[in-house]
């Protein structure tokens, strides 16, 4: 069955739980709870605390057989964010919306297009066609927003007439080693492309832990 976010809540407060008594260490705890926003099945979510209490003393429910899964933190593991056919290489609103989130496949020359309307590019958990990506931004009386993680490597050069391109990411962050060359360039008319630099939930959760005592 598909899971919601409500259970995944539940999963990362066991996470968190796990890792305050002692049970994970940081390093395991930032795998799991990583793989715990990212789960889409009770499965994944049952097999990242089947060898944990449940939040009371119970034993957390046991799914499936197998090992706990791990993934990467994001924004480090960029040998296995880059490769493979492009599960999207543009967007196009009229009148309305698009948005690109989430674990999509970047293409190494990605083109958006908006009038009258608005879009949402999101790079935080995306995969990446090639090293060097090219995102093209053009809108005229809209809007769109492009939001990228601290570890990656992007360039802003796009213009604003009438309207703005917006840069909050250049230079703002800290690019991992490994990490894709990303360059947002466009127009925007009348209109405004912002570029933001923000954290998934997963990393501000790990972020608070660590300023906690006895985090890492």
């Amino acid at each position: 069955m598909r899971a919601s976010d409500a259970e995944r809540e539940r999963v990362a407060e066991v996470l968190r739980d796990a890792v305050a008594e002692g049970r994970l260490q940081m390093q395991e705890f930032e795998q799991r709870l990583d793989a715990a926003y990212k789960a889409r099945t009770h499965g994944e979510l049952e097999l990242l605390v089947r060898d944990l209490p449940a939040p009371g003393g119970a034993v957390a429910p046991v799914g499936a057989g197998g090992a706990p899964a791990h993934t990467g933190s994001a924004g480090t593991d960029w040998a296995e964010r880059i490769g493979g056919p492009a599960t999207s290489k543009g967007a196009f609103a009229v009148w309305g919306g698009f948005r690109r989130k989430g674990r999509w496949t970047v293409g190494r020359k990605f083109t958006a297009f908006t009038m009258w309307g608005g879009g949402e590019i999101d790079l935080r958990e995306a995969r990446f066609e090639d090293r060097e990506v090219v995102i093209r931004c053009f809108t005229i009386m809209g809007g769109m927003q492009v939001t990228v993680p601290p570890e990656l490597n992007v360039r802003v050069s796009g213009i604003g007439i009438l309207g703005g391109f917006g840069d909050r990411a250049t230079g703002e962050g800290t690019p991992s080693p490994g990490s894709p060359q990303v360059r947002i360039t466009g127009l925007a008319l009348m209109g405004g492309v912002g570029v933001v630099l923000k954290r998934t939930k997963a990393d501000r959760e790990r972020a608070q832990l660590k300023k906690r005592p006895g985090g890492e």
